[in-house]
């Protein structure tokens, strides 16, 4: 713990970020280290985990309170709340919340919880529990934004023990009630105070609130009921999606706890930048060189598609910076609403290491205009004249 940093220092944000400035901080530096987009980077690898690992502190509401107040002890999962003299505490924190953190430091019942009936009414240790959302980092090219696609995604999730099912007892054994609560998960306390005798409740020590404890621990889980394992599942990418959108993937995250359901899977999008197009919401732009002849005389030209190579017939006296619109060739729109369009600017090329031949046609080529064939410049210089004089 000695050597870790602080996790606001990891994801550059101060101490009072809201929940936004902190996923956004997130997004921001899981693309900068992905490990997709540096492969092979052994630096960029750490910093993603390290990430990660801020992440899913300062992202959890009690995760990062007991961060707060205890800093990296408050969530090793090393740290108090054992799985053996329990149920296996928390699988997604190693701990048994807020209160047993308190009791371990100060040796008392929580002040937020309990005490002369402010601290409000407990649920129970065995409800069932939803279990909490994980983040992903999904890398896709252009046209798999823009046509949708099918992508296996690989990520650590919690499930529930394949050996134990859950339990936290050893196959052939099972977990008996709590003799210290009666299978409560609380137990009260009287104490001596400035006011007098004041009876508190607080979370069992023995127990750890679940009510129950395991002599025998499963030994794959070491008595907590759930694992952390490496999970593959394949993702339908709708198209049109956008780069940095979410794709929410309902029933795969975290396992719940008690019966409860699983979180879901939050899949931020990256999309790699495209060599010819540019996305603007669902239409996209695309930068079209032409030769002077082609722009001067008109002609068919080759335009480059998310659908392949089309014709299109230039009008005659095309100028620089002129744009066209191809309808319905741009990005799907999410939801089915259709296509966005293509929209192409005409980039003029002039030519260089022209022959002397070359050289020779275009002065008299140049020779044998006039003003009506450049009417900017003709415009231009008129101004030029009112302003100035001659």
């Amino acid at each position: 713990m000695a050597n870790k940093r602080d996790y606001y220092e990891v994801m550059g944000v101060p101490k009072n970020a809201s929940e936004d400035e902190i996923k956004k901080a997130y997004r921001k530096l899981a693309k900068k280290y992905h490990p997709d987009l540096h492969p092979g980077d052994k630096n960029a690898e750490e910093k993603f985990k390290e990430l990660n690992e801020a992440y899913e502190v300062l992202s959890n509401k009690d995760k990062r309170a007991r961060y707060d107040q205890f800093g990296h002890a408050g969530v090793d999962p090393n740290f108090g709340g054992g799985a053996a003299g329990g149920a296996g505490g928390d699988p997604f924190g190693g701990m048994g919340g807020f209160d047993d953190i308190f009791d371990s430091f100060f040796g008392g019942a929580s002040p937020f919880g309990g005490f002369g009936g402010f601290g409000g009414r407990r649920s129970s240790p065995n409800a069932p529990k939803r279990g909490t959302d994980v983040e992903a980092n999904l890398v896709i090219e252009f046209e798999e934004a823009a046509k949708g696609c099918r992508k296996t995604i690989t990520y650590d999730k919690v499930e529930e023990c394949s050996d134990c099912h859950g339990s936290g007892a050893k196959a052939g054994t099972k977990a008996t009630t709590c003799p210290a609560c009666g299978g409560t998960g609380q137990v009260r306390v009287t104490q001596n105070t400035f006011m007098g005798v004041v009876q508190t409740t607080r979370t069992c020590d023995r127990c750890h609130g679940t009510g129950k404890v395991i002599s025998t621990p499963c030994p794959t889980c070491h008595g907590k009921g759930y694992v952390r394992t490496r999970k593959s599942v394949e993702i339908n990418v709708p198209a049109g999606i956008d780069n940095q959108q979410v794709l929410n993937v309902p029933g795969q995250g975290n396992a719940g706890t008690n019966g409860g359901p699983a979180g879901d899977l939050h899949l931020i999008v990256s999309v790699r930048p495209h060599s010819l197009f540019e996305r603007k919401g669902s239409d996209i732009w695309c930068d079209m060189p032409v030769t002077f002849a082609e722009a001067a005389l008109g002609g068919e030209v080759v335009v480059p598609t998310l659908d392949g190579k089309v014709s299109y017939q230039l009008r005659e006296g095309t100028q620089p910076g002129d744009i066209f619109k191809l309808k319905g060739k741009g990005m799907a729109k999410l939801n089915g609403r259709g296509y966005g369009d293509q929209y192409v600017r005409m980039v003029l090329e002039v030519p260089k290491n022209l022959t002397m031949k070359q050289k020779e046609l275009l002065k008299k080529f140049e020779d044998s205009t006039s003003d009506k064939n450049y009417q900017k410049s003709k415009g231009f210089f008129e101004k030029l004249r009112q302003k100035f004089g001659d």
